[in-house]
């Protein structure tokens, strides 16, 4: 069974965090907690002179340097448009810090709860702030990160699973069919949007990345998946339920999120490919990580015959989904009245 031979964190352990942040003028007092990451080893650290940070071990191998300071960049550049995000300490003369082996950042510890996305009023400001966020996302592109504008990041995936010894000889001409079907379906939706505009995005905009303080609203906290993209793929992922809960939700995002920029309706029907790619490509990132000890007591199910058997099955589904048809009809027309029955999202 094959796996990313570059993700070991080494000897990352408390003390050798604590010697990193030192090296870089940080003094930790000893208290540390570990933070919920799983693709990245993520500490609050309390410092002597009072201040609580967020410092971010980087997965070795996943990004380059160039990437990660690209990332940077855009998270000081929204900061300075007043865009509320975490973004990172100078630590002497770079953001991205060396040590031993290892590459870290610092941000300041932000808090906050999960959003209550069941509001109207939550998912109308979380628009705003996309629509905020995606102004700056506009300026110019990402030379280094990722684009998610075609069905490549799912062919990459594929390419891994295939050769990673992974999947089980009964299973895999099956999902192999299907995955085909799925990348085929996603190039010709992207395809069918002439001109299709791509922007700096957050790249995994789903609610575990967004922290609420009533006072002050939503912000970010992790631009580690940043990419460039249409920007529906920040929207899609704060939709839940069924397909008259996603419709109300996303007419209350849209709402916000047009008082602030401009929105591009076609990008509608990009959601259930967008949904289909990250299937495909979740299941290579879980397949990647399957040597770092963290993934098989988080995922005990990845792997087994009835994972890859629920896969193809999903899979198939998303194939029906992608057909081509006009998604979210009654959205579809920037001038079109929405109206759900005086439920609160109009």
């Amino acid at each position: 069974m094959s796996q990313d031979p570059d993700t070991s964190f080494g000897n990352l352990t408390p003390e050798f965090m604590l010697d990193a942040l030192e090296q870089a003028g940080l003094y930790g007092d000893g208290r540390l907690l570990q933070l919920n990451s799983y693709e990245n080893r993520v500490l609050q650290v309390h410092l002597e002179d009072g201040r609580i940070a967020v410092a971010k071990f980087y997965r070795p191998g996943r990004w380059t340097d160039e990437q990660i300071l690209e990332e940077h960049s855009f998270a000081a550049e929204l900061a300075e448009s007043e865009v509320p995000v975490a973004a990172p300490w100078l630590l002497g003369d770079s953001t991205l810090r060396h040590y031993q082996g290892q590459r870290f950042a610092v941000t300041p510890r932000q808090g906050g709860r999960a959003p209550e996305l069941d509001d109207p009023e939550v998912l109308t400001w979380i628009g705003r702030l996309l629509g905020r966020f995606h102004l700056v996302g506009q300026r110019r592109p990402f030379k280094h990160r990722l684009h998610w504008a075609s069905a490549e990041p799912g062919r990459v995936a594929r390419d891994w699973l295939l050769n990673s010894g992974m999947l089980a000889p009964e299973i895999r001409p099956a999902w192999e069919n299907v995955v085909q079907q799925c990348l085929a379906s996603i190039d010709e939706a992207f395809g069918a949007i002439p001109d299709l505009k791509t922007l700096r995005l957050h790249g995994d905009c789903h609610p575990g990345n967004i922290l609420w303080t009533p006072d002050k609203g939503p912000h970010f906290v992790d631009l580690d998946d940043a990419v460039m993209g249409p920007a529906i793929q920040d929207l899609w992922m704060l939709l839940s339920g069924d397909d008259l809960s996603m419709r109300q939700q996303l007419a209350c995002v849209l709402d916000g999120y047009e008082t602030v920029a401009e929105f591009d309706r076609r990008e509608l029907a990009l959601i259930e490919p967008l949904r289909t790619l990250r299937m495909i490509h979740h299941s290579g990132w879980l397949a990647k990580r399957w040597g770092d000890p963290a993934f098989p007591h988080a995922f005990p199910w990845f792997g087994t015959p009835n994972y890859w058997n629920d896969q193809v099955a999903k899979l198939r589904e998303q194939v029906e989904a992608m057909r081509p048809r006009e998604p979210f009809a009654e959205l579809a027309r920037p001038e079109d009245e929405v109206d759900f029955d005086g439920d609160g999202f109009s």
